[in-house]
């Protein structure tokens, strides 16, 4: 019953949402740079479709007295936030197309760490290290991350084997590439640089909280980032030329579903529940990829995607059992304020009118 309380399982559901999708995104765009789609070449059409798509709904939800004025330090926050965001795009791009997606959602576990030791850095996330809600989060991050690199460096006997006959899917075509040390240095940059990305959007949050109108910012910086950049880098006019085939139906799915769907709901349930927290659903991509190969490729089921898969819930029970119970003890101190405040009004009452009783009025 204690898991109903809709200030903690809403956000949960949405972020375990939002990692679903970045898994998926993950197959797509990688199943596009097979198929020879310049990696940057989608990121700039990537970043302009969310920033038209957050242009609208903005347009749409807030009117012109409804939207909180901006100002140039809120403005520079969300410059830096968009340098940090495309940055860690490119970078997730560049290691993805030298390594897979499985590699990709395995460096992933990374962030709740690297967010972990900046929370506390920056006194974003409190940790009382007398509370056990603190030490059930800390201990919950370790073992979480400790079950994420279980199923990815321990593969064990096969448990399920399935067999993927009939038409033939894209995804069959995808291997790793030779410099597999490289993209994961180039993922653990992106893991890092998406720990930054969590705690300067918490800080800009606690200030200007509408989330529509901070995403539309985003997006259109790193747009314009994107561009330049890519300008530069991409020297053949002919990349830039997208047709109706499985790169543009990738680009569509990545910027609606996979990038802004994904990072609008992520800010949301940021704004909610703070970094630490929403870090934390990182190792289940590499369940979602696990089953994701299993489906579409045909990889079995082995023993150690099960033992990783019952040690990441272990630790996900534990945070959200730190979580729940922080959530319950501010709860309570705010019942007990109401009712120590709600009951001293009828005693000043009580008082003054004993007073007035006496005086005859």
């Amino acid at each position: 019953m204690e898991l109903c309380n809709s200030r903690v399982l809403i956000p949960s559901l949405g972020m375990v949402t939002v990692i679903l999708t970045q898994v998926s995104d993950m197959e797509v765009i990688k199943a596009a740079m097979s198929k020879g789609l310049n990696k940057y070449v989608i990121i700039v059409y990537v970043n302009a479709l969310c920033t038209i798509l957050f242009l609208l709904c903005s347009l749409l939800i807030y009117s012109t007295s409804e939207r909180p004025p901006l100002n140039s330090s809120i403005l520079c926050k969300l410059f830096l936030l968009s340098v940090i965001g495309i940055s860690a795009q490119i970078f997730g791009f560049v290691g993805l197309q030298y390594s897979s997606p499985t590699l990709g959602t395995a460096m992933l576990n990374l962030t709740p760490a690297f967010t972990f030791i900046l929370a506390i850095t920056f006194r974003i996330e409190k940790v009382n290290w007398r509370s056990k809600s603190s030490q059930a989060k800390s201990l919950g991050a370790v073992v979480s991350i400790a079950g994420a690199f279980v199923v990815t460096l321990y593969r064990g006997p096969p448990i399920i084997i399935k067999t993927v006959s009939g038409s033939f899917s894209p995804l069959q075509s995808l291997s790793p590439q030779s410099s597999w040390i490289l993209g994961g240095i180039f993922l653990a940059a992106e893991a890092f640089l998406h720990s930054a990305w969590y705690n300067l959007q918490a800080s800009i949050l606690k200030k200007f909280p509408s989330v529509l109108i901070i995403m539309f910012y985003h997006f259109f910086f790193r747009t314009i980032l994107s561009m330049a950049y890519s300008l530069i880098v991409v020297t053949d006019l002919t990349a830039w030329k997208l047709r109706p085939d499985m790169a543009a139906l990738a680009i569509l799915y990545s910027a609606v579903v996979g990038t802004g769907f994904r990072l609008g709901l992520m800010t949301w349930c940021l704004s909610r529940t703070g970094p630490l927290y929403v870090s934390m659903f990182k190792p289940l991509g590499i369940l979602f990829s696990v089953v994701m190969d299993i489906v579409f490729l045909g990889d079995p089921l082995r023993l150690g995607s099960l033992i990783g898969a019952l040690i990441i819930v272990t630790g996900f029970y534990a945070v959200m059992w730190g979580k729940l119970k922080e959530e319950n003890t501010i709860e309570g101190y705010e019942i007990e304020n109401f009712k120590a405040s709600h009951e001293k009004v009828p005693l000043i009452c009580n008082h003054g009118c004993t007073q007035e009783s006496d005086t005859g009025v």
